[in-house]
């Protein structure tokens, strides 16, 4: 349960990260990054993966860059389900999946891989 509301505060926390930094992102609250940070986990475990399949060619094409795009596309679609998130062009979309993919990765390095810990 804690690594859940883990997540999706770090998803949240990367989100607003991006609304502060990336012109064409925007988001009304934190009731709003908190809902988005959900629905982030939702898309990233249920869409994601089939998009990354289906354009597997074109991401070995782009040696990995086109996952940004398809990062970004996540982004978008949790900004198309909710209202108070917004994210214009893109540029916008890939710059915020950069900013939220940072801050995941360095959340995930403070708290460390369950994993190891079970090892």
């Amino acid at each position: 349960m804690f690594r859940l509301i883990f997540r999706v505060l770090v998803a949240a926390a990367g989100l607003w990260l991006a609304a502060r930094i990336v012109p064409g992102v925007t988001a009304d609250g934190w009731k709003t990054l908190l809902i988005a940070g959900f629905l982030l986990g939702i898309v990233n475990a249920v869409v994601r993966p089939v998009v990354t399949l289906l354009t597997f060619p074109l991401t070995i094409v782009t040696l990995g860059l086109f996952l940004l795009v398809v990062n970004a596309a996540m982004i978008g679609l949790v900004a198309w389900l909710l209202d108070g998130l917004a994210v214009h062009g893109l540029l916008a979309g890939v710059e915020a999946a950069i900013v939220t993919g940072v801050v995941s990765w360095v959340g995930h390095l403070a708290v460390g891989d369950a994993r190891r810990e079970r090892e």
